[in-house]
């Protein structure tokens, strides 16, 4: 559907079809305001079908309540503030891309289902049906941006510190090349010189230094490419990232591997499915995602008339001549709307315009707290608005201003119709030709006048980027001054094709980055599987049994492989028993092991798997002993998981090397990522067998006078029920033996004390 044509509106009727069924209805959209916007204008239409709404936000979730009607809670009037798993129970939930991933993720490190929030009844599905609004944005956009959930960082604080300091004396081309289609930084010869001696090594690159190379690389990066009100701004101290494609600040989202970090020491701050652009992507939704695109006729025949471009060979040419059409269309009462690529140009016009003697509101990330009121006066007569991309999706700007309740409000919507409409410039082309289709879209919507021109210069990125010095030799020949225009279609047309090159590197790039994701989400959806059975508690004593009987068959290989008894190596058979549990009485010594056959060894330790079992839980109770299991086993997963999704990047990182021996990578990363889950598995049944038997459940300590008074504890202060071990297998039947760890089972609190603190994951003697 073109922009303006109602795509808002028309998803209440699959949301509805879908959701009357009790599974629920997730609407995923691009940004906080239109999660909590569109429940707001959407809502009535679903409460009179007698449906519930719900709205995720960065930090908090909301249900839609038509009687609350305090007009002073602004944004949020008729939202109730609720949890997060009770908005998760509505019929229809709209929330973000961002939010659904990631409470997605949390859910699956939960280590009690209690935590879990996207959940719904117990025979309902909890991922149904989804509509996604914007698709485009958030299925190619946002396809290269992973969601991490990072933990506390383990690399010295200070190499971040060290290499912000050299950052800035190192020089382009002198120092380091920047290739300028890729935007990777290689330090040259006199660089890696310059580096080497102020971190004080003899070589950045041998084996004990490689580390180092990362943190100078991202130091330049930060100090180069990451640039201040355009890549992020700081708030409250922080390091908040500007999403490229709206605009909008991304609060929680973080570069990876250090960059975040090198940017942080740069700044001296603390470290720590619908859309109206998606035919210019038809071919990517087919080929990745198998989805077709259907164009939907507008409503109403659209009459904005998009001019063509106006070239110019400087900035400076071309920022006097934007200043001069705002300056021209506004005095004649025609609202425009001025979209820029950063908040840093948003506020440079916005010091031109001001000095100009130009009123103007300007909506960027740094004041989105105003943006339904800026958004709402910007279709007025003379109204001159100057925005970043954030102005660019699901902002529907009224012709006379929203507020259609005013007396003269059709006088001044005829006025500005009469006018031309909304006059929108964009002063610098996007790489993607959907980001410019989207700030035109602002104009001409539903039928009404409108009109858009773009005013570009050589020096713009994409212009240095792609051809632009032929354009410039194009220019100097035709004895044009820098603040004269060139207009020329065909010069449109190449940067359109420009933009077209683009774009098929970033589909190569999501293509190629397709094909390795799969390999990880086969094994994600095992792993993920077997996490929700844990969580469940179903089949935790199988589960138990059958890893005990492997490991158990394990030793036998490894240590009484031998044909004859006398080349048994029984002292390290019984020394490795004694590490999973205490041994039984047939098998404790050397002696008694040399005295058998190995298949009677084998039928004894069949049989003990589920003596050793009962007797725990005996000693136990049922319910510590699946509490106990449960979370041994949901710790040892997600310890591993985490180890291995780190070594299958790094993996991938280094497989492209495989080509150069005519060697497919992708195949070998297939196979050697197989390699590694079966180690992941392996490792797994050996950690958890290895514990299980040298823990148990301390008694219930008393409760301090903070506790009494809902105080969180602190890790390893002693609360409640407690997991006491590890001891010396040798003397595990002496239970008075037994050091206590102080980790409660129980409250929520010390089981993520326990997941910080690491105390399930020591193991006993060896």
């Amino acid at each position: 559907m073109k922009t303006g044509e109602g795509k808002t509106l028309v998803a209440t009727l699959p949301a509805f079809l879908n959701a009357v069924t009790g599974d629920g209805v997730h609407i995923v959209t691009v940004n906080d305001y239109l999660a909590r916007r569109d429940p707001i204008w959407m809502g009535p239409i679903y409460h009179l079908l007698g449906l519930t709404v719900g709205c995720l936000q960065h930090d908090a979730a909301f249900l839609y309540d038509p009687e609350l009607t305090d007009v002073g809670r602004g944004g949020y009037q008729y939202l109730v503030p609720v949890s997060r798993a009770e908005a998760y129970r509505a019929d229809i939930l709209y929330g973000t891309n961002n939010e659904f991933g990631f409470d997605y993720l949390r859910d699956n490190m939960a280590v009690n289902a209690e935590l879990q929030v996207q959940t719904r009844a117990a025979d309902r599905p909890a991922h149904h049906f989804a509509i996604v609004d914007e698709v485009d944005n958030i299925l190619i956009d946002e396809a290269r941006t992973p969601l991490i959930i990072s933990g506390p960082a383990q690399q010295p604080v200070e190499h971040y510190s060290n290499c912000a300091r050299l950052a800035p004396r190192l020089r382009e081309y002198e120092d380091y090349t920047v290739d300028e289609r890729t935007q990777a930084i290689s330090l040259t010869e006199d660089g890696i010189g310059r580096a080497e001696r102020h971190m004080r090594v003899d070589n950045l690159y041998d084996p004990e230094n490689f580390h180092l190379v990362q943190y100078v690389e991202n130091a330049v990066v930060a100090q180069v490419q990451k640039v201040k009100d355009k890549d992020y701004v700081i708030s409250d101290g922080e390091v908040v990232i500007v999403d490229e494609f709206t605009g909008r600040l991304q609060y929680g989202r973080r570069w990876s591997d250090g960059l975040h970090q090198a940017v942080e020491a740069k700044e001296g701050v603390k470290l720590s499915g619908m859309t109206g652009t998606a035919v210019t992507e038809a071919d990517e939704f087919y080929k990745i995602y198998g989805l077709e695109v259907v164009a939907v006729p507008t409503n109403v025949p659209m009459v904005r008339d998009d001019s063509s471009d106006l070239i110019f060979p400087t900035a400076e040419g071309k920022w006097q001549a934007v200043i001069d059409n705002i300056v021209q269309r506004s005095e004649s009462g025609q609202p425009v709307l001025v979209g820029t690529t950063s908040i840093e140009t948003s506020e440079s016009l916005s010091d031109r315009l001001r000095r100009g003697g130009v009123r103007h509101q300007v909506l960027n990330a740094r004041n989105h707290e105003q943006e339904a009121t800026i958004v709402s006066q910007a279709g007025r007569a003379g109204t001159v608005t100057v925005s970043t991309n954030m102005a660019g999706r699901g902002t529907d700007i009224v012709l006379g201003g929203a507020d259609t309740d005013r007396q003269d409000w059709q006088e001044e919507h005829n006025r500005v119709i009469t006018l031309g409409g909304l006059h929108v410039i964009g002063t610098e082309h996007h790489e993607a030709r959907r980001v410019d289709n989207q700030l035109r879209g602002r104009a001409g919507r539903q039928g009404d006048p409108g009109s858009s021109q773009f005013f570009v210069a050589l020096e713009d990125e994409l212009m240095q980027r792609f051809g632009g010095d032929r354009i410039k030799n194009v220019m100097n020949w035709t004895g044009l001054n820098d603040d004269e225009p060139l207009e020329n279609k065909l010069i449109t047309k190449s940067i359109s094709s420009a933009q077209v090159k683009v774009e098929g590197h970033h589909f190569d790039m999501r293509k190629h980055l397709l094909n390795f994701d799969d390999v990880l989400n086969q094994q994600r959806s095992v792993i993920y599987e077997q996490r929700s059975r844990i969580l469940a508690s179903l089949g935790l004593r199988e589960r138990i049994l059958d890893m005990l009987g492997a490991e158990f068959d394990r030793l036998v290989s490894a240590h009484l492989q031998a044909r004859h008894a006398d080349d048994w190596d029984a002292d390290g058979f019984v020394g490795a028993l004694r590490q999973i549990c205490p041994p039984p009485d047939e098998l404790d010594t050397p002696e008694k092991v040399l005295a058998l056959r190995r298949d009677h060894i084998e039928e004894i330790l069949d049989g003990y798997a589920e003596t050793l079992y009962e007797a725990k839980e005996r000693t136990l109770g049922p319910e510590d002993m699946e509490t106990l299991v449960r979370l041994l086993l949901l710790k040892s997963i997600d310890t591993h998981w985490v180890n291995h999704l780190t070594h299958m990047e790094n993996l991938r990182t280094g497989v492209g090397l495989q080509a150069v021996g005519q060697r497919d990578p992708l195949t070998v990363y297939r196979s050697e990522g197989q390699r590694a889950f079966t180690e992941l598995t392996r490792q797994m049944q050996r950690e958890v067998t290895h514990t299980l038997f040298h823990v148990t459940l301390a008694p219930e300590a008393p409760t301090t006078r903070a506790q009494a008074n809902g105080s969180a504890p602190r890790a390893g202060e002693p609360h409640g029920r407690r997991i006491a071990g590890p001891v010396d297998s040798r003397t595990a039947r002496r239970p008075q033996d037994r050091q206590e760890l102080p980790v409660s089972l129980r409250q929520r609190q010390e089981i993520q004390a326990m997941l910080r603190c690491g105390c399930l994951m020591v193991v006993g003697a060896g």
